[in-house]
């Protein structure tokens, strides 16, 4: 399930198509083309047998101009500078849709986790977080989780900058455990909040979720809460794939059965009827959730594409070039700018929490963030009704508002 790559020309294209929509001009859009920085380092790090392996790093802050930035750490062979640029740019976004005091950074090291031992896992890590410690902080640039990252690599990045700077500064990092400043939600909230967001969707469009058909590509944290979510909503989750296989079943999974199921065996596969992961992109359903990674539906696979509704529960699932096909046949795309911003919203609250010591109960963190996602949403569909715009469009007329208006009021230094 190897994502396509990502593409900057087709995301400014995107941003073109909004800017008929919106205050901003093409000499404001010039803030946006280009990252505030790109940075890459060298991360040497003994192995376990002795020998020393070097693997490179990147990190890219997008914009400030609305608060610190904030922005995952992808742990994934294959991850490049360009890569890192893309999505801190997408971040940006997102969190000027949600309306949060943030900038957009993205940050990843090349390298498969799966061939490293947790020893030299943690070498990795800490040797990232060590070469970056003086561009990062909770009022600068703050590290979150994302591909092949999790709580314990976040521990490993807040232990290993407190130790560089004889700080106690749990805000640096998001997604981290519970007892070490971690908040309620972060594990759930990008799969939640997207299915509730298709849910608002398809109710603004007069349906319903009750006995609707839905697959489910990626069944990771986010794919698995995101298909207990439509399943609590009366959806027929009949599909869902993970790296090694995908099992079917037209009556409807057993969720819970599911996860137990691959608890034990590694995989869905076999759980069910095996079809192939690149099939449940084919199913005629009526929500097809993405949770897996950018590129999931790409330029070779969009005519194959028959749900309904496309829901990019991870960013960038949709490349340009295939939504422009979807958009033709009829399909509707519910774009990662309101889909996942669960995950930016939940960061953000915790991040709040570190900063002012007091946490929230885990019933006051979902309530907080189904109030943030809600008014999102709403504020993308209002924009989509009023100027007559699909729902991606209209994402990015609201967000290049807002950071216009940032911009504009900050001014031009020096």
């Amino acid at each position: 399930m190897r994502a396509s790559g990502l593409n900057w020309q087709g995301l400014m294209e995107q941003l073109r198509q909004a800017l008929p929509h919106c205050e901003v001009t093409d000499q404001s859009l010039a803030y946006f083309k280009y990252p505030k920085r790109t940075v890459s380092v060298n991360l040497p790090v003994r192995m376990d047998d002795g020998s020393i392996r070097v693997f490179r790093g990147y990190r890219t802050v997008h914009s400030t101009s609305r608060g610190p930035s904030m922005g995952g750490v992808r742990l994934r062979e294959g991850v490049n500078a360009h890569e890192c640029e893309v999505l801190a740019a997408i971040m940006t976004l997102k969190a000027a849709v949600a309306d949060l005091p943030l900038g957009g950074a993205k940050g990843g090291v090349d390298v498969d986790p799966a061939t490293l031992s947790p020893h030299e896992l943690e070498g990795v890590v800490r040797r990232y977080t060590s070469e970056l410690v003086e561009l990062i902080g909770h009022n600068e640039d703050i590290l979150a989780p994302d591909v092949g990252s999790d709580a314990q690599a976040m521990a490993w990045m807040l232990d290993t900058y407190n130790e560089n700077t004889g700080t106690t500064s749990n805000g640096v990092v998001v997604g981290k455990p519970i007892p070490l400043g971690g908040s309620y939600g972060s594990k759930d909230a990008r799969g939640r909040s997207a299915a509730l967001v298709a849910a608002r969707v398809l109710e603004d469009r007069g349906e319903s979720l009750e006995r609707a058909k839905v697959a489910v590509y990626g069944f990771g944290d986010v794919g698995r809460r995101a298909a207990q979510t439509l399943a609590a909503q009366g959806a027929l989750v009949i599909a869902v794939s993970d790296q090694d296989g995908a099992t079917f079943a037209s009556a409807g999974l057993d969720l819970d059965a599911l996860s137990a199921y691959r608890e034990q065996h590694g995989s869905v596969a076999g759980f069910a009827t095996d079809i192939t992961p690149a099939e449940v992109t084919e199913l005629d359903v009526d929500v097809l959730m993405l949770a897996y990674d950018y590129g999931t539906v790409n330029a070779g696979n969009a005519h194959a594409v028959r749900a309904r509704y496309v829901v990019e529960a991870t960013n960038r699932a949709v490349l340009p070039e295939a939504e422009r096909f979807l958009t033709e046949a009829g399909v509707q795309v519910i774009p990662d700018l309101i889909a996942s911003i669960g995950g930016v919203v939940v960061n953000y609250l915790e991040w709040v929490q570190d900063a002012s010591n007091f946490f929230w109960t885990e019933e006051e963190i979902e309530a907080a963030i189904d109030q943030r996602v809600n008014v999102a949403v709403n504020d993308v569909m209002g924009v989509a009704r009023t100027r007559q715009t699909d729902l991606r469009t209209a994402a990015y007329a609201l967000a290049l508002n807002r950071l216009h208006n940032a911009t504009v009021m900050r001014g031009v230094y020096p």
